[in-house]
């Protein structure tokens, strides 16, 4: 059984192959995070996966999904990092941060209060897109970037790196996913540019490309960088696996250590095909295909499910997102039901 052995990444060790997902908590205020935050992550190196990876956090203020989003595009944030980033080392997990930027999916509520378009007098900003096509009937329309707010784009993920480097984070993973900013320049269903950046599969995934070359120049070879795509839009003429695959390969040369692959998010109304693992053959054929390391993830909730995951050589971890949330502890309870034996925190060994 693999699930429980350790994966090399660049001069890390992951202690398993049980990785907790980036899952927006919309809980901070001007993009600090505090205590929920420190609680909702350190539980989880407490209950003993490999890997923390923290909410999409956004590299500017524009590229918030909601006023709740959590940041690095300043110093202030940076500090507010730091002690949860050192809370979840010191529990023997590795400390990950999502990069990102919503894009045309920006300005939104809370999921709990409905997660629709914010209103003028609620506070609403300008979202930014490839194209001036709105996400959805009654959203907002995008305004396009041009070239040179593109290149502000790249600076600010290369700037985001750099802070969360300094706040303690030791994994950087991309999110080109769920329909945000760099899923939208990949995706022709979104992208409707005519210049460098549009058209064809080179000049879509030119973002991509860049903002990977920008934080690589700035994260040390020495720690991970991960990308997490959308094998499929699940719509016809949108991104799809046979591009996800091309991607793969290219993006390996770049410095890319493992793709985390997801679906879906870009347009709205889709029929999803949604079942226990149903993205994981997604991430075998990228895995078999582009020959990189990937990541599975939805719907994954059974310890033996996971394992079988890794056993068949589909993934080489497994993103535990929302099973996470049922259950902080689900990497010890998956060790107790397959027989493994892993070690827990000083204070919690006279239950062992």
């Amino acid at each position: 059984m693999k699930l429980f052995t350790p994966l090399a990444q660049r001069s890390l060790s992951l202690r398993n192959r049980l990785v907790i997902a980036p899952m927006c908590q919309y809980s901070a205020t001007d993009g600090l995070p505090d205590d929920w935050h420190l609680v909702h992550l350190g539980s989880r190196a407490v209950g003993g996966a490999a890997l923390v990876i923290a909410e999409a956090t956004a590299v500017s203020a524009q590229g918030r999904i909601s006023p709740g989003d959590v940041g690095l595009w300043n110093d202030a944030q940076l500090a507010a990092w730091q002690p949860i980033t050192r809370f979840i080392t010191g529990q023997g997990a590795i400390a990950g941060v999502q990069l990102a930027h919503a894009g045309r999916k920006a300005s939104t509520q809370a999921p709990w209060l409905g997660g629709h378009p914010l209103a003028a007098d609620a506070g609403a900003w300008q979202t930014v897109a490839p194209s001036a096509v709105p996400f959805d009937a009654h959203w907002s329309t995008p305004q396009a970037l041009d070239t040179a707010a593109i290149a502000h784009v790249v600076a600010d993920f290369r700037a985001a790196a750099v802070r969360a480097l300094a706040a303690g984070f030791q994994l950087i993973e991309l999110h080109a996913a769920h329909g945000y900013l760099l899923h939208q320049f990949l995706s022709p269903l979104s992208n409707q540019r005519t210049d460098e950046y549009g058209g064809s599969f080179e000049n879509r995934t030119r973002l991509v490309r860049e903002v990977i070359a920008a934080v690589r120049e700035v994260w040390p070879e020495s720690l991970p960088l991960w990308l997490r795509i959308s094998a499929t839009d699940w719509s016809e003429g949108g991104w799809d696996i046979e591009q996800s695959v091309r991607l793969a390969q290219e993006v390996k040369s770049l410095g890319i250590d493992l793709i985390d692959t997801s679906s879906g998010g870009l347009v709205p109304h889709v029929k999803i095909p949604v079942a226990p693992g149903y993205q994981v053959p997604f991430a075998a054929r990228i895995r078999r295909e582009a020959d990189v390391a990937t990541g599975a993830v939805g719907l994954i909730t059974e310890s033996t499910h996971a394992a079988r995951i890794i056993d068949e050589g589909s993934a080489d971890v497994v993103l535990i997102a929302r099973e996470s949330l049922r259950d902080p502890y689900f990497p010890r309870r998956a060790a107790q039901e397959l027989g493994v034996s892993i070690t827990a925190p000083l204070q919690y060994q006279r239950a062992w």
